[in-house]
């Protein structure tokens, strides 16, 4: 799978970590930043470019890693056609895909330690959507907002 990942200083630390837990399992991954650790950094300089590759198609799925992961889904969801979420549990790393199409993981650097994290980006990762009529009704409404 093709994985995007992007963070600033709040999540630098864990997105390290789980780099290297990635390419350890064979993904391809694309690294949005930040690169170096900068502690006047922005998460929107580094999700935004994740999450319009994510829309666009140029990578699977991605994660966002921000001091809470709060700003980063904020700010993820800004963009036409993400679904993004904070998650901090396995069910809803399981159920954000496979019931309503999450194609972006956000995680909290300094709220989840990195055993934990990465637990919740292996379910998010081997969940796949489910296409259920009642998902596909829902979304469509969660789209015509996008349009709108």
């Amino acid at each position: 799978m093709r994985i995007g990942i992007a963070t600033d200083h709040g999540g630098f630390e864990l997105k390290v970590k789980l780099l290297a837990k990635l390419h350890a399992e064979g993904h391809e991954v694309v690294d949005f930043g930040a690169h170096t650790l900068n502690p006047d950094d922005d998460y929107p300089d580094f999700v935004i470019p994740l999450a319009q590759a994510v829309a666009a198609g140029k990578v699977d799925r991605g994660l966002a890693v921000c001091g809470s992961g709060v700003g980063a889904s904020v700010c993820a969801n800004k963009v036409k056609c993400v679904r993004a979420c904070l998650i901090e549990d396995h069910f809803s790393a399981k159920h954000g895909v496979g019931d309503d199409d999450l194609n972006i993981l956000c995680l909290g650097g300094r709220i989840q330690g990195s055993e934990l994290a990465w637990d919740l980006v292996q379910t998010f990762l081997a969940a796949s959507f489910t296409q259920a009529p009642r998902h596909l009704r829902r979304l469509k409404k969660v789209a015509e907002v996008e349009m709108s």
